[in-house]
């Protein structure tokens, strides 16, 4: 009699590795290639929506029920006002929410959803054009649709192909596409999406400025090019904020040194005594203006191979020195 295998499975760590980059390649590609098929139904579609003062109904099932969804809050929070239908709920009252020439859009892998299907004739006597984006072209939804946008994908990303995931990302960057450019044709601004986020992380990025969020004055470490360096550590540990600005004596920014700064210059050098501020300082330090929004502060901190946690604010000229911002201070928005 075989003994019985006990304890959990041997898993094969690098072939679950490959498998999971093999799904995000998969999808990448479907996205792509869906990129390559959009045409002039995408410029229709948004002038079927631009042209109607109202909102937007969005509807699906199953897997793009929840693309629905999410289509439906993108949408709304870029300036396109819509809202989520049930296509199941619909008939049992939902329906209310529809008015006259409300756009739809449908969500649909196969094209053939029963639900979406029922919703054909009473979305007719609203008068409401129907924009579809559906993975098979060629099925009843398709032909009912006034606009439809290609979402079809090869196969699905799981090794059998059955389980909605391609599918899922394509229709979602489709309409992810539509969102945007309508955001575009409507001059939908950083302005306006901070007043419709305002309670979020979003909207405060876009809210507050850096002179905001930033320390300056007594609260920072400065020093001269010829300072010390342990005078220099000195005044960082007193004004634990990460950096000390050099600078000139009408606050000129000539350089900067971070924590990191000082610690590779103990490691290089046995005897510290000699060395002066300018020896170590970085001297074309990335910089930030006081009336840059948090945003764009977050955005020269983190976008780049190698991130920067603090930031030395400069006035308008470009020159002069007013303080520091850290990258805390950005997420948190509470200097000092």
């Amino acid at each position: 009699m075989a003994a019985q295998r006990t304890g959990p499975p041997v898993i094969d760590k690098p072939a679950l590795l490959a498998s999971a980059r093999k799904v995000l390649e998969s999808e990448a590609q479907a996205i792509y290639a869906a990129s390559a098929r959009l045409d002039g139904n995408l410029i229709q579609a948004v002038d079927l929506i631009l042209n109607h003062p109202g909102k937007v109904i969005v509807s699906g099932l199953g897997k793009s029920g929840y693309v629905a969804r999410k289509l439906a809050a993108t949408f709304q929070s870029t300036g396109t006002p819509s809202v989520y239908l049930h296509p199941g709920e619909a008939a049992h009252g939902d329906l209310g929410v529809c008015q006259t020439r409300d756009p739809v859009v449908m969500v649909s892998k196969s094209g053939t959803t029963s639900e979406l299907m029922g919703l054909l004739a009473p979305l007719r006597e609203f008068r409401s054009p129907l924009i579809g984006i559906l993975g098979n072209r060629v099925s009843p939804l398709a032909e009912a649709m006034d606009v439809v946008l290609d979402a079809s994908v090869q196969r699905e990303a799981d090794p059998h192909g059955f389980t909605p995931t391609a599918s899922s990302v394509v229709a979602l960057a489709i309409g992810h596409a539509l969102a945007v450019t309508l955001m575009e044709a409507r001059g939908f601004s950083a302005v306006d999406f901070a007043r419709l986020h305002a309670g979020g992380q979003l909207g405060r990025n876009l809210r507050l400025c850096v002179n905001d969020v930033m320390h300056r004055g007594a609260e920072v470490a400065w020093a001269a090019p010829s300072e010390p360096l342990k005078r220099v550590v000195i005044e960082m540990s007193h004004h634990p904020l990460g950096a000390a600005c050099v600078v000139a004596p009408d606050y000129t920014l000539l350089g900067l040194i971070t924590d990191g700064d000082v610690r590779r210059a103990l490691e290089q050098h046995d005897d510290i005594r000699a060395l002066r501020a300018e020896d170590i300082m970085t001297r074309s330090p990335v910089t930030v203006s006081p009336q840059s929004l948090v945003h764009d502060a977050l955005r020269r901190m983190e976008d780049r191979p190698s991130q920067i946690s603090v930031l030395p604010v400069l006035d308008s000229a470009g020159h002069r020195c007013l303080g520091l911002v850290r990258l805390h201070d950005l997420y948190t928005g509470m200097a000092g």
